[in-house]
């Protein structure tokens, strides 16, 4: 998302805070799209996903998950303190940690969650982002090169049962875990089957560090015998997002 579209415009509270002249930057860690780095101090996001992890990021607070500071939210602008760690992608090692987290974050009773992530809602969103052009299959992992997003969202179709619930991340990745157990980028956060979240985690710690870091990984999250079925499945929808 270019500067004009986060910065121009802001609401009166949010150009207040940032002042006159912001400094900005879009070059961060991750390079996520739709965040701003201003002023060396906030990160700053706008648009219907800010509004969805504003709710989420109050939630999670509520329920004693370290989140970043909401420093101000108006109309569709969440603005963000920077938490001054770096993430767990900067880790030689960063399974045992994530699988900590993890772990803690899936204990949360599910009956508190007020937010659905099941296949009933995501895979509409991903058949709205095929049907609009949004997904690139040059972003696809290796072993789906050759395949089209048509195709990989007809696969999904043939999809596993829901029953081992859990308040979900959504996009469970070592950039997204900040030292000190901090959770960000949260607005794809809420019930959806365990393996949303397994998936990506397996995917990133596997292609970065290797199949021992896997393996500590699921040693702390506290679980013997993956189902390989429920990886593939949820590794393949991410293709779609």
């Amino acid at each position: 998302m270019s500067e004009l579209n986060i910065l121009d415009g802001l609401p009166p509270r949010v150009a207040e805070l940032l002042g006159d002249a912001p400094t900005w930057s879009d070059d961060h860690e991750g390079m996520s799209g739709g965040v701003q780095f201003v002023n060396g101090t906030y990160w700053v996001k706008r648009g219907p996903h800010a509004i969805e992890e504003h709710a989420r990021l109050t939630w999670l607070a509520e329920q004693g998950i370290a989140v970043p500071e909401v420093v101000l939210f108006e109309q569709d602008v969440l603005v963000l303190a920077d938490a001054g760690v770096p993430s767990l992608a900067e880790h030689e090692a960063p399974g045992r940690l994530m699988g900590a987290l993890l772990r803690r974050l899936h204990e949360l009773p599910i009956e508190r969650c007020p937010f659905d992530e099941r296949l009933d809602v995501v895979l509409p969103r991903a058949a709205r982002n095929v049907a609009d052009g949004l997904v690139d299959p040059e972003d696809f992992d290796f072993d789906k090169h050759g395949l089209g997003p048509e195709q990989i969202l007809a696969l999904l179709a043939d999809r596993p049962d829901e029953t081992d619930l859990v308040v979900a991340h959504g996009d469970y990745t070592p950039p997204n875990v900040l030292d000190g157990g901090i959770l960000i980028d949260v607005g794809g956060l809420g019930l959806a089957d365990r393996y949303r979240d397994l998936a990506l985690a397996v995917r990133d710690l596997s292609d970065d560090y290797g199949d021992a870091e896997v393996e500590r990984f699921f040693e702390a999250y506290g679980l013997d015998t993956p189902d390989q079925r429920r990886l593939d499945y949820y590794r393949m929808l991410d293709e779609l997002f």
